[in-house]
């Protein structure tokens, strides 16, 4: 800690918070999405019966706490030392729904975990820096160029694709439709959010970024964006395991957002060799242990006691068994 700035403190201790609050919140949520499942519509089936759940609103005032130290920690410190972090809410969560929602997570879920955190860091560590920007006027230069405008063009087509068509039938049964939606809508939240932070910094500093139209064009779609993927997040949760989500979404919006910044500010014209190796290597590694955590999921799910086909009820299932099968 000696050999690092004050700055650089101060973010590490938010990103650090960060993660503890978006851990928690995901345990949260899910507690009062279970509650409302019980008594009404469950969330995957399109209802809404959560928002008046207590639980699912304390979830929230985590998620938005975590949101703003993360916010805050990007104003402090770069992002090679803010993004790895990220991975500490995946492990908090799977941890937290292994104590307090009974889902088991076995050897092999704690060493995919342990894959997913080692291949995302190996990534970001070795992830060229962003390109400085100073204005928001810079930002809106960066996202108006024809290979960031074909890379959102293409992320709002296979969103709408995903959303239109493989929500109806696949959105119970496959954990990567959801979580897809999230990830892509996320690599354009966070060039939003870059783009706000970087105009309210410049605000307390003096210089009004908010007199330009860019600031509130981007303003809206951040809030857009962050909506929709809350509403296909609340999804995902009352369908799918905790301790598989964290991680499938952490890799995915990880990865999406790295490759966005990259088409954005052209990172890549200083990476050598080593560094693209090292990437690769990062991205078999954080594939594997998503790999491992699919495959093995169930493994820590106590045996179901054989039934009668005449005793069978679908009220006596688990509260952890879907009545589907869930793939990614």
């Amino acid at each position: 800690m000696g050999g690092m700035s004050s700055d650089n403190v101060h973010g590490l201790v938010l990103a650090v918070s960060s993660s503890v609050f978006i851990g928690s919140s995901f345990i949260i949520k899910k507690k009062g999405l279970m509650n409302a499942g019980a008594t009404g519509i469950r969330a995957g089936s399109g209802g809404y019966s959560y928002l008046k759940e207590p639980w699912w609103w304390a979830g929230m005032m985590s998620m938005i706490i975590g949101e703003v130290a993360n916010f805050a920690a990007y104003a402090y410190a770069p992002a090679i030392l803010v993004t790895p972090l990220g991975a500490l809410s995946m492990i908090i969560s799977a941890v937290l729904a292994h104590y307090f929602l009974d889902e088991r997570l076995h050897i092999f879920g704690v060493v995919g975990c342990a894959l997913c955190v080692v291949g995302s860091t190996t990534i970001v560590l070795h992830a060229p820096q962003e390109t400085q920007v100073k204005s928001v006027k810079e930002i809106w230069f960066f996202a108006t160029e024809p290979g960031f405008l074909v890379y959102a063009c293409i992320v709002f087509v296979v969103v709408g694709v995903l959303i239109y068509r493989y929500v109806p039938l696949y959105g119970r049964t496959h954990l990567v439709v959801y979580v897809g939606i999230c990830s892509l809508m996320g690599s354009l939240t966070v060039m939003c959010v870059k783009a706000v932070g970087i105009a309210m910094k410049l605000s307390f500093s003096g210089s009004n970024q908010f007199v330009y139209f860019q600031t509130w064009f981007f303003t809206v779609l951040l809030f857009g964006f962050i909506l929709l993927q809350l509403n296909y997040l609340n999804k995902a949760l009352d369908t799918f395991n905790t301790a598989v989500i964290s991680p499938v979404y952490y890799v995915m919006f990880t990865s999406l957002t790295i490759l966005a910044s990259m088409i954005m500010f052209k990172n890549w014209d200083s990476q050598n060799a080593s560094q693209i190796i090292s990437e690769l290597s990062g991205f078999v590694t954080i594939f594997s242990g998503t790999f491992l955590l699919h495959k093995t999921k169930d493994m820590g799910t106590p045996a179901i006691p054989s039934q009668s086909p005449k005793l069978s009820n679908p009220s006596t299932r688990s509260r952890n068994e879907s009545p589907v099968r869930q793939d990614l």
